[in-house]
């Protein structure tokens, strides 16, 4: 398989999948914050070639990789088109693929406290936490929705607390580790509606 990342077995590898429609300084900061919180060797951005929770189709994969490459210029941090070239659509799918890709490479899977509040509507969702630790970041207005969660309550046994957060990746799922971190506001949808990201 060409364009292997570089990192050895043992290594702790954070994952952060989304279309980056387009990428932005948010993403930049939860990914800086991420590294630092949860004590990961690499994190991984999966930009993925399309949404199956978004009606609307993402702009060009190409334009979305070269706008996310400017955006995020980190050693530590990869942009990756991994869901293309192997073809998985899904999370859990592509969590498989990059295990069969990768043995011994710990994934964590990262998140937005947005996304844990509908976490339930992904497709085999009880399999994605029970794979891979989980660390969710605050993000504005979804704190209290993603802590009552269908998915925080059914996995509330898991859950480390903000001081264990270093731990996540060392762990075994299912594991997941909610942190709030300084906020900002930027929105790949806001960027959108405001014109500043062509279609």
């Amino acid at each position: 398989m060409r364009q292997r990342h570089r990192v050895r077995a043992g290594q702790v590898v954070g994952l952060l999948g989304g279309s980056f429609d387009p990428a932005h300084a948010g993403h930049v900061h939860i990914t800086r914050e991420a590294l630092k919180r949860f004590g990961l060797d690499q994190v991984w951005w999966l930009v993925s070639p399309g949404n199956p929770l978004k009606s609307r189709g993402p702009a060009p994969l190409a334009d979305r990789i070269s706008r996310a490459s400017q955006i995020m210029q980190h050693p530590r941090v990869m942009i990756s088109d991994f869901e293309a070239r192997v073809g998985t659509q899904y999370t859990a799918e592509t969590l498989a693929a990059l295990h069969r890709v990768y043995p011994g490479v710990r994934f964590v899977w990262l998140m937005g406290a947005d996304n844990l509040a509908q976490f339930h509507r992904w497709d085999r969702w009880r399999e994605i936490i029970q794979t891979v630790p989980i660390g969710v970041i605050a993000r504005p207005g979804d704190r209290i929705s993603a802590r009552t969660s269908l998915a925080a309550k059914v996995f509330v046994h898991a859950r480390l607390r903000g001081r264990q957060a270093q731990l996540l990746g060392r762990g075994s799922a299912p594991q997941w580790c909610f942190i709030n971190v300084p906020m900002r506001p930027e929105s790949s949808s806001a960027i959108r509606a405001a014109g500043a990201w062509h279609q």
